[in-house]
């Protein structure tokens, strides 16, 4: 099992890169500017999950130099977690700047070459996954690019899911997927080398261990999961997973 550090914000993304700066292998890091700390909001403890605890969001301004200067790091696998959350936004002002930093942060991927961890959360009655296509769209994220865009946790339909796979983009799933039969679909749908599997811990610890903290090793009962929904052995799939995160990621996993 590796782990992937993920950023949110400036201290956050920081921290990813000092953490996996502490081990030779198997701990990377994840820098950007993730979109509900674009603005100052209150956010509960109920959305945050098992064990969470209220907090504020920054409102922080994206600053390019900085995310590339810690981009440039060996152990900097992607850029993110960015994109789109209209979940706690309800005013156009502050989609415009979620939509501004989510170009922001496109067109550094594309600079330092860099694969985007893409974070699509819809609500307002707006849809997170059609806007976030249309710009990935308009700035070129292709097959033909380097460039690709993973979905984590991705919690959307087969339908949502279908443009995302034309620009090549992968699907990470996680812990729900063991006690949710919602995704069930959409995992048998897409091809197994567009899926990957993450925990998002501390949150949504899988079965067995719900109501626990959740740790980054269950992300095997994650694809188990994802074998047992897709019908396939274990072992198959857990190698399959292994060899689309190194494709993904750019990286060799030993």
């Amino acid at each position: 099992v590796s782990i992937n550090v993920v950023g949110t914000q400036q201290d956050t993304s920081r921290k990813a890169v000092e953490l996996a700066e502490q081990y030779p292998e198997g701990v990377y890091a994840t820098v950007g500017l993730h979109p509900i700390h674009t603005a100052k909001s209150f956010h509960d403890a109920k959305e945050l999950g098992e064990g969470g605890k209220e907090f504020t969001s920054r409102g922080e301004v994206f600053d390019p130099t900085f995310y590339k200067n810690l981009a440039a790091h060996p152990k900097v696998v992607a850029i993110g977690e960015c994109g789109l959350d209209y979940f706690r936004e309800s005013e156009d002002a502050g989609f415009r700047i979620q939509e501004k930093v989510f170009r922001e942060q496109i067109a550094l991927a594309l600079e330092v070459k860099k694969p985007l961890m893409l974070h699509l959360r819809s609500g307002s009655g707006r849809s997170a996954y059609q806007d976030a296509f249309q710009i990935l769209e308009s700035c070129f994220l292709t097959h033909e690019s380097s460039v690709r865009g993973n979905l984590h946790f991705f919690a959307g339909t087969i339908d949502e899911a279908k443009p995302f796979l034309d620009l090549g983009c992968t699907f990470s799933f996680t812990g729900v997927i063991t006690f949710a039969q919602s995704y069930d679909a959409v995992i048998r749908y897409l091809p197994l080398e567009a899926i990957l599997s993450e925990t998002d811990c501390p949150y949504v610890a899988p079965a067995p261990y719900r109501g626990t903290r959740n740790e980054p090793l269950y992300v095997r009962e994650v694809a188990r999961a994802i074998a047992r929904i897709r019908g396939m052995a274990e072992a198959d799939v857990a190698a399959a997973l292994r060899k689309n995160a190194e494709t993904f990621f750019h990286i060799s996993l030993t």
